[in-house]
């Protein structure tokens, strides 16, 4: 301690870093003049010990200069504490202590988080004073001095919980069995913000819930009841948040208060305070996710539902209200481009859902969470909640005056967000429900429009399965019109919601919009002339989703003279750093395998366009000056899926163009990228080409095996099991072109596959199909080679192939099977009744060849093992199973 108070500051040098810290807040200095001076003082062992002088004795220096200080200091003890002097150390720890209690509140609250900081380097061991001091303080009776010890220990539990629950040499006790009863006392405290700072520290160990916790439930359930009703709304949302966290993570514990619980939540959900509202309504989503008993709630319905009816009525301060007043002519703002996220291609099983909400990415409030408590609770209770909802909604749709236009729309809403759950009782009503929507498709009123379009989306599933119905089609061409209209809507909030519409309504209707592509086509390019950025984006997918939808029907000259010269212009305009060029890439990727062939004319281009793509990326990873931009994955990500969208549509058309280039060299490198993303996307197009034009990987077809035979190591395919996945499957289509070629990597890849099959619990099905395939194409063209080894893996093989749908791949997975029998028919006899099941799999093996061999094998074995042994085999397996096996002549 001695040496740490030796420290003192010179006087210039305080000057310098204070006239500094004013210009580094001040708005119209030249911050990076200013950063790149603040980087050469922080070359001085003791410039730290300058900023927490600053902060905590900094007296006559203004207030904001001293947190700028602090908030300096906390960034630079993050990267550079642990290497500090020694002496340095122990200055600013022991400097900190006396200001937990400082009178400015601003002061106390940057200290408590530079302390949070500094405690998760250092933890309870290494700073056994600050315990000592924080107990002093609460023990204080001073505010200042409690609510900045409580300030430090919360923001320590908000970021390090399990800290504090631990035991330290030097202390009697875990610090947090010391800290509990004082937080629990607090919940007492005349000071709203001791209760609240007590509250929220608490709440930080519901998940972890450590033994003091545990052991003051009672008192810590009772001091949540007693604050439900708080004056301050700070308290009483931290109260909701905790009976929500408790549902979550320990049902069990409010099982026996859960009937109080529910009641106080309802009256919490009414609250005047939107906040504490919005907490009190993730209950009943919450309540419904951990399957608790949905009887304990169904009482309540009747009260919950007004509630959460009039929570979806628009506040009047919703930020909603004032985008719908933008109409086409305001021109979108960079903030306003929503962020978006490009899924790398992935081959096999899909497994991934799309999220069907138009405004993922907006604020989420108390309408978004009313709205989301009705759609869990329909899928609860069905049909048993529409004698209380369905007269709400009618009441509000009958009421036409403009000052209501909101508790319209909130009905709209209510209709859309119970589509799945109560569509049993809502199914024979569809076409009253939808003849009394499509007019409001045309409201004055923008958000009552564009909630119409929403909710009809909801119902696409339905009213598509009505087309048999009469009337039927006569409805599904109202509502593909009724959408098409309101895409060419002046306002860009109707136009967005009416594109995803149209998306969802397309995935649905697939071929049935075949009749309409005319129509659709000229109301989307219209569209595209003149929607905006954002806009755009959303009508590239309604493109695509078209593409993906009819296929080969759009490859008709009257089509293509509607979509592709606009899609073509744009495609020149952007430049290749332009993020513009992503929706557009992914939209291509769609034509292009939708038109097969018929994209031909388009191809060279496009592939030219790709390849550039990734050499410029490629150099701006290492020179962005040179490359003109700076370095973005999603580039290549986006250029390799659209190459493997092309392989896919022209097939072998593809090969003169990757003759001309550098694709496989450029190829050969992604595969190597250490972003997954590329990994993933580039693996994909290796097997897409290797289907199409094998011939080209032939000079570097062993790199390529030995990179994409890596990802199956099992710690690649814990870290990145998509790209495990790819690889397998490029693997795969490799050896099927390549033969015997690929014998150098079949034992590595064998030895990869044989733990995921073996171990499928909680692994991706797409992996586990493709593994399966993969291991029986290298079995058919490596017969020799795989056959020794076929005990290790014959039973785990065979389980997985019986989970794989009848195609070409499970045909080739089965040659590979005969071929191991036929190599090794001794071997695999121990796996009889296995192989028995995964040939019982078939609904109908299409190749007659196969059936043939099928068919030897089995009645091989049935000869090896005479009729005893035969009728036990089968005295194992499932009455239906021996059925099935009778169609191969048993």
């Amino acid at each position: 301690m001695a040496a740490a108070s030796l420290w003192q500051p010179q006087e210039e040098g305080l000057r310098e870093i204070c006239s500094l810290l004013e210009a580094h807040i001040s708005p119209n200095s030249d911050q990076a003049r200013i950063w790149h001076q603040l980087q050469h003082y922080s070359q001085f062992p003791d410039f730290n010990n300058y900023l927490v002088f600053l902060l905590a004795r900094g007296e006559g220096k203004s207030f904001e200069v001293r947190q700028a200080a602090g908030l300096l200091l906390k960034n630079n003890l993050r990267e550079t504490f642990s290497s500090m002097p020694p002496t340095s150390k122990q200055y600013i720890k022991s400097e900190l202590l006396p200001c937990i209690g400082a009178t400015n509140k601003a002061i106390r609250s940057t200290v408590g988080t530079v302390i949070s900081v500094l405690f998760q380097i250092v933890r309870v061991a290494g700073w056994i004073e600050l315990f000592q001091a924080l107990h002093q303080c609460l023990d204080s009776n001073d505010l200042d001095h409690m609510e900045g010890a409580m300030d430090a220990i919360y923001k320590i539990c908000e970021d390090v919980p399990e800290e504090l629950d631990v035991d330290v040499p030097g202390l009697s006790e875990r610090p947090i069995n010391v800290f509990m009863p004082r937080l629990l006392q607090f919940f007492q405290s005349t000071h709203a913000i001791l209760r609240k700072l007590a509250l929220g520290c608490i709440n930080q160990y519901i998940v972890v819930m450590p033994a003091a916790l545990y052991m003051s439930m009672d008192q810590y359930l009772q001091g949540l009841f007693n604050l439900a009703k708080d004056p301050s709304a700070d308290v009483r949302k931290l109260v909701c948040s905790a009976w929500v966290q408790l549902i979550e993570v320990r049902p069990s514990i409010l099982e026996p208060h859960l009937k109080n619980v529910t009641e106080l939540m309802l009256q919490a959900n009414k609250d005047s305070d939107d906040e504490v509202a919005l907490e009190a309504c993730e209950f009943w989503s919450a309540y419904c996710d951990v399957n608790m008993p949905p009887e304990g709630l169904r009482e309540f319905l009747p009260r919950l539902i007004p509630t959460l009816m009039s929570n979806m009525v628009y506040a009047d301060d919703d930020e909603s209200l004032a985008d719908a007043e933008e109409d086409e002519s305001f021109p979108d703002r960079d903030q306003d481009l929503k962020p978006r996220f490009h899924a790398s291609r992935l081959h096999g099983s899909e497994t991934g859902e799309d999220d069907d909400d138009d405004d993922a990415v907006n604020v989420w409030n108390l309408r978004k969470c009313s709205a989301a408590g009705l759609d869990v609770l329909s899928n609860v209770f069905g049909d048993d909640i529409l004698p209380t909802l369905m007269p709400l909604i009618q009441q509000n749709l009958a009421r036409t005056d403009d000052d209501v236009w909101k508790e319209r729309e909130a009905a709209v809403l209510s209709i859309g967000a119970i589509a799945e759950g109560c569509i049993t009782g809502l199914y024979p009503h569809l076409p009253q429900i939808v003849a009394f929507l499509i007019p409001l498709l045309d409201d004055k009123f923008p958000l009552i429009r564009s909630i119409t379009c929403w909710t009809l989306s909801r119902y696409s599933k339905f009213i598509v399965q009505s087309l048999e119905h009469p009337n039927g089609r006569e409805q599904f061409d109202k509502i593909l019109l009724g959408l098409l209209r309101r895409i060419l809507d002046s306002n860009k909030r109707v136009q967005e919601a009416a594109c995803s519409a149209f998306a969802t309504l397309e995935e649905e209707a697939a071929e049935e919009l075949v009749p309409q592509l005319g129509i659709i086509l000229q109301h989307l390019m219209c569209a595209y002339g003149k929607y905006q950025r954002q806009n755009l984006r959303i009508l590239y997918d309604a493109l695509g989703t078209l593409a993906d939808a009819v296929g080969a029907e759009l490859n008709q000259a009257k089509y293509l003279d509607i979509f592709m010269p606009p899609l073509i212009t744009k495609w020149q305009q952007l430049a290749n750093s332009d993020k513009d060029l992503f929706p557009l890439l992914e939209c291509f990727t769609s034509i292009a395998q939708a038109l097969g062939p018929g994209f031909s004319q388009f191809a060279e281009p496009v592939f030219q366009r790709c390849i550039n793509l990734i050499q410029s990326q490629q150099l701006a990873k290492v020179d962005p000056a040179a490359a003109g931009a700076l370095y973005d994955k999603e580039f290549i990500v986006c250029a390799l899926d659209l190459l493997s969208g092309l392989a896919e549509g022209i097939g072998a058309g593809i090969e003169s163009l990757v003759a001309q280039s550098s694709l496989r060299d450029l190829l050969l490198q992604c595969c190597m990228d250490e972003v997954a993303d590329v990994r993933q996307s580039a693996l994909a197009l290796l097997g897409d080409l290797s289907r199409v034009c094998p011939i080209h990987l032939h000079p570097r077809l062993q790199e390529f095996l030995n990179v994409a035979a890596k990802q199956l190591n099992p710690q690649c395919v814990k870290e990145a099991v998509s790209v495990a996945n790819n690889a397998c499957w490029a693997i795969g289509e490799l050896a099927i072109k390549i033969g015997k070629e690929i014998s150098p990597v079949v034992i590595t890849v064998v030895s990869c596959l044989v733990p995921i099959l073996k171990s499928p619990e909680g692994l991706n099905k797409s992996l586990l199909e493709n593994s399966a395939i993969t291991l029986g194409r290298l079995c058919w063209v490596c017969p020799a080679i795989v056959a020794p080894h076929m005990d290790h893996f014959m039973q785990a093989w065979c389980n997985a192939l019986c989970m794989i749908r009848d195609d070409f791949e499970k045909e080739d997975a089965f040659h590979g099977l005969c071929a191991m029998v036929a190599a090794n028919p001794t071997g695999a006899v121990g796996s009889l009744a296995y192989i028995c099941q995964a040939c019982a799999s078939w609904n109908e093996i299409k190749s007659e060849g196969l059936h043939n061999e099928v068919c030897q094998i089995l009645n091989g074995y049935k000869q090896m093992l005479g009729s005893g042994g035969w009728e036990q085999c089968m005295a194992t397996l499932e009455p239906a199973v021996v059925q099935r096996l009778g169609r191969y002549g048993l």
